[in-house]
């Protein structure tokens, strides 16, 4: 597929981007069946990954983490849980899971996480993928998230651009596993869920 992943080559045409991403999610996002593979990291309650995003919340605050971070979490994590079944979840829809072509979203790799659960883990991808201020027209766009769904997403974004500022680190130093272009899309993701709110 030409193009390049969005941790390269940011998405620009954040209108476009909404809506595809929203087509797709709302394609993958249908019930799962019962014997569908879970994961203990992802579509669960939030509070099952609170010890890990505390951990990255103390790590991140040595290396500038804006105020209010530590608050949308305590939001996700408090927010009501998902009241539906399961449904198909890519699992790991970050900026270096997907093809950017001429500004905009042209597709989505990695599916290694697929798994059935809450959908807010992947609709985190409004504040992880597309450029600040147009999370609003993705959730238009998608539809079926009432206002616990969003909540619960920021926290989930919250949680992924953790991941993605300490592998950013160890690509920085060199470490094996690092990847340098994976911090700033991290920090992006920050800046663009605190924008948000």
């Amino acid at each position: 597929m030409p193009g390049e992943p969005a941790d390269r080559v940011p998405i620009a045409q954040g209108r476009d981007a909404a809506d595809r991403l929203a087509a797709f999610l709302r394609a993958l996002h249908r019930e799962a069946p019962a014997d569908a593979p879970g994961n203990p990291d992802r579509g669960v309650p939030l509070v099952r990954v609170a010890d890990g995003v505390d951990e990255g919340l103390r790590a991140a605050v040595d290396h500038g983490l804006p105020d209010g971070v530590r608050d949308v979490w305590d939001d996700a994590v408090a927010a009501p849980e998902a009241k539906g079944p399961p449904v198909w979840l890519h699992g790991d829809l970050h900026p270096a899971n997907v093809v950017v072509a001429d500004g905009t979203l042209v597709g989505v790799i990695d599916f290694g996480d697929l798994c059935a659960g809450d959908p807010a883990t992947d609709l985190a991808a409004a504040w992880l993928l597309l450029p600040s201020g147009t999370h609003t027209r993705f959730f238009d766009a998608y539809g079926d998230a009432d206002d616990a769904a969003i909540r619960r997403a920021r926290g989930w974004a919250v949680r992924a651009a953790l991941g993605l500022l300490a592998i950013g680190r160890a690509g920085e130093r060199g470490l094996p596993g690092g990847k340098p272009t994976w911090g700033p899309a991290g920090r992006a993701a920050i800046d663009r869920v605190l924008a948000s709110l």
